[in-house]
C-alpha cells in the first residue's frame, strides 16, 4: 500500500484511540532502517509511523552540507515508493524540532506539503513535531498556533511537545527532576491556545516523567496514570462527556519502560509511542556480533587481503535490518497494534 492518505491517518489514529492500542513510531536515518521498520510493522500485521529527527535529516543529507530538507525530502519521496510493497499503511512524520531548527527543517517541509496540496496531491509528510519545550509555555503555544494553522492547510497533523521531556534528543536536553510532570493547567491553556480539533488535529506529548535515551526499568519514576487526570480536567472544562479523552497523546522516551507502564498509558489517550533508542541498539547489535565472529575476514589481518563476502554491506546490513525488524515487531505487540491494520 503506499503511504498513508491523510484520511488514512486520521482514521489510524481514530482507530488507535478507540481500540486503546498504539502506533510504534520509528526513528530512521537510512534507506535500510526504513526498511527495517516497515518490515516490523508488515510482520506484526500492523500500521505504523516513521519518523525523521533533525539530527536524522541532516545524517541523510550527507556529511558533504548536512542539509536537513534535502535528507528529509529525499527518504521521504524514497519511502513513497518503497512502502508500496508492504501491506500495511504507513505515515511519515517529522520527529523534534526546536525554535531555533524551525526556519531550516518544519517550515520548508510545510512549505514542501503546501505546494503539493495546492496542485491536487498529498502532503509529503502527514505530520511534523513542534518542540517547545525548551520556551515558555506561552511562547511554546502562540508558535504552535501559527503552525497548527498551516499544517491544517496542507492537512497535515501537528505534533506539540507542551512541557519539558527528560534527557537529551538531538542536542535539547532537560533535567531529570519534579518539573518532567505536565499539569493540567498546561493542558488547559493548550486548549485554550490549539482548541480540541476545531482548528486542527494536533497530537500532545504531554509529560509524565519521561525521559530520552537509556536506562534501566524502576531508573526513572514514570507516572502514566497522570494522563487520565489531564483528559478529565480539560473535558470537565470544556464538558465532555465524563470518560472522555479529549487529547491523542504521544508517549516520548519510552525505552526502558514496563510492559504494566506502557499498557496504563494506552488506556489513557496515548495513540503513539517514540522508539528510537532499543531500535538503534537492535540495528546495529547484529553488526557487531558479524564483525567480532569474523574479524579475520571482514579486517585484512597481518598483510591478508580478507573476504569480501564478510565485509560486503550487502552481508552484515542484511543482518541489521533484520534486527530491527524484530525490535519493531516486539514493539507492535507491546503497543497492542499487532493485527490491526487497515485491511
Amino acid at each position: 500500500m503506499p503511504i498513508a492518505t491523510p484520511e488514512v491517518y486520521n482514521e489510524m489514529l481514530d482507530r488507535a484511540k478507540a481500540g486503546k492500542f498504539a502506533y510504534p513510531a520509528i526513528n530512521v536515518t537510512s534507506s535500510q532502517t526504513l526498511h527495517a521498520a516497515l518490515r516490523g510493522f508488515a510482520e506484526a500485521e500492523s500500521d505504523g509511523i516513521v519518523q525523521i529527527s533533525t539530527g536524522g535529516a541532516e545524517f541523510l543529507g550527507g556529511q558533504h552540507n548536512k542539509d536537513m530538507v534535502t535528507g528529509a525530502v529525499a527518504l521521504a519521496e524514497f519511502a513513497h515508493i518503497v512502502a508500496e510493497k508492504y501491506d500495511v499503511n504507513v505515515a511519515l512524520h517529522t520527529d523534534h524540532c526546536p525554535k531555533d531548527k524551525l526556519d531550516g527543517y518544519v517550515r520548508p517541509l510545510l512549505a514542501v506539503s503546501e505546494e503539493r496540496v495546492k496542485a491536487g496531491r498529498n502532503p509529503l509528510f502527514q505530520s511534523h513535531m513542534w518542540d517547545g519545550s525548551a520556551e515558555t509555555l506561552a511562547d511554546n503555544l502562540a508558535i504552535a498556533q501559527e503552525l497548527l494553522g498551516r499544517a491544517a492547510a496542507a492537512k497535515i497533523i501537528l505534533e506539540v511537545e507542551i512541557t519539558p521531556t527528560g534527557g537529551e534528543e538531538d542536542g535539547v536536553s532537560h533535567e531529570i527532576n519534579d518539573s518532567l510532570y505536565t499539569t493540567v493547567d498546561d493542558v488547559t491553556r493548550t486548549a485554550e491556545a490549539l482548541g480540541l480539533g476545531e482548528k486542527g488535529r494536533y497530537l500532545l506529548a504531554a509529560s509524565f516523567g519521561n525521559v530520552h535515551g537509556v536506562y534501566k526499568p524502576g531508573n526513572v519514576v514514570l507516572r502514566p496514570e497522570l494522563l487520565k487526570d489531564l483528559n478529565e480536567g480539560v473535558a470537565a472544562k470544556y464538558g465532555r462527556p465524563a470518560g472522555s479523552q479529549p487529547f491523542d497523546f504521544v508517549f516520548h522516551g519510552g525505552s526502558g519502560s514496563t510492559e504494566e507502564e506502557i499498557r496504563t498509558a494506552l488506556e489513557n489517550g496515548v495513540v503513539k509511542m517514540n522508539i528510537d533508542t532499543d531500535t538503534q541498539y537492535a540495528f546495529t547489535r547484529p553488526v557487531v556480533d558479524h564483525a567480532f565472529r569474523n574479524y579475520d575476514g571482514v579486517l585484512k589481518v597481518d598483510g591478508e587481503v580478507g573476504s569480501k563476502k564478510t565485509y560486503d554491506p550487502r552481508t552484515w546490513g542484511k543482518l541489521a535490518e533484520a534486527g530491527m525488524a524484530e525490535r519493531v515487531l516486539t514493539a507492535c505487540g507491546h503497543l497492542r497494534s499487532t493485527g490491526t491494520k487497515i485491511k
